[in-house]
């Protein structure tokens, strides 16, 4: 039997609950711990939980595809880093712009030129090398364009793929995200394939609704059952609401991905 080493976002679950409570009963549960944006939380009473925290933003401003955003983006992400040694965060998630209210792009762009994937790359370089000398790791989210980010640049698992795989550094990976890539692109275990030999984080949430698994159309245990034959054993993480009880909801979780 395969165990993946699974976790789940706390910011999504218990959510009339501190982030401290959570993060606790998913340390009691056996799960990792993820995490959004640090500013909004006590670092000192996530710290005394214990819980091992598997991804967290990893830069608060800025974006890939021009020099402005990108020094902003540096600036921000090296700061989190620290942040993130603090706590023993084990990767640190970037995406091509960044989210404001909603999920929504902060600056959108409906369209990607060719000096923005090149612009995009360099910067990508950048981080890479900063993660290198902070000792950290920082993955590359793909995200949905029909349904929750509109105008987010390289939000398709393929230009996530094509961006990582041309800075190629072990310190850069993917944040393959299958419920993202469901509404988007469809073909999730090819997908995984794929994207294999850059993968740092899978995370999974259920299409419609974006609950669970179980709960809607994708077929979680198949494609657990085709990661495991892969030979992937790395980390997924549940980055979804729950539909009913929480912890129902995670061990509907633990059980799909149970092969």
């Amino acid at each position: 039997m395969t165990q993946f080493a699974l976790a789940a976002c706390a910011e999504m679950i218990w959510r009339d609950r501190s982030i401290e409570w959570r993060a606790s009963r998913l340390k009691e549960m056996g799960f990792g711990v993820g995490l959004w944006n640090w500013p909004d939380h006590d670092l000192e009473k996530l710290e005394a939980t214990g819980a091992a925290f598997t991804i967290m933003n990893g830069y608060l401003r800025g974006r890939l595809t021009d020099d402005d955003g990108a020094a902003e983006l540096l600036k921000t992400a090296r700061q989190t880093a620290r942040i993130g040694k603090r706590l023993g965060v084990q990767r640190l998630n970037l995406h091509g712009t960044g989210l404001g209210a909603g999920g929504l792009p902060v600056q959108p762009i409906e369209v990607v030129t060719g000096a923005m994937w090149l612009k995009a790359r360099d910067t990508l370089c950048r981080v890479a090398e900063m993660a290198e000398e902070e000792g950290v790791t920082f993955t590359l989210e793909n995200l949905n364009l029909p349904v929750d980010h509109p105008g987010v640049p390289f939000g398709r698992a393929e230009d996530t793929l094509a961006l990582v795989a041309s800075v190629n550094h072990p310190r850069l990976r993917l944040n393959l995200d299958l419920y993202h890539a469901q509404i988007g692109e469809g073909n999730l275990i090819e997908l995984c394939r794929k994207c294999l030999p850059f993968i740092g984080e899978i995370q999974v949430a259920d299409v419609p609704g974006r609950f669970e698994p179980g709960t809607g159309e994708v077929n979680w245990k198949g494609i657990a059952s085709a990661l495991k034959a892969m030979g992937y054993a790395g980390a997924i993480g549940m980055e979804a609401f729950a539909s009913g009880d929480p912890e129902f909801a995670l061990e509907s979780f633990r059980n799909a991905f149970t092969v």
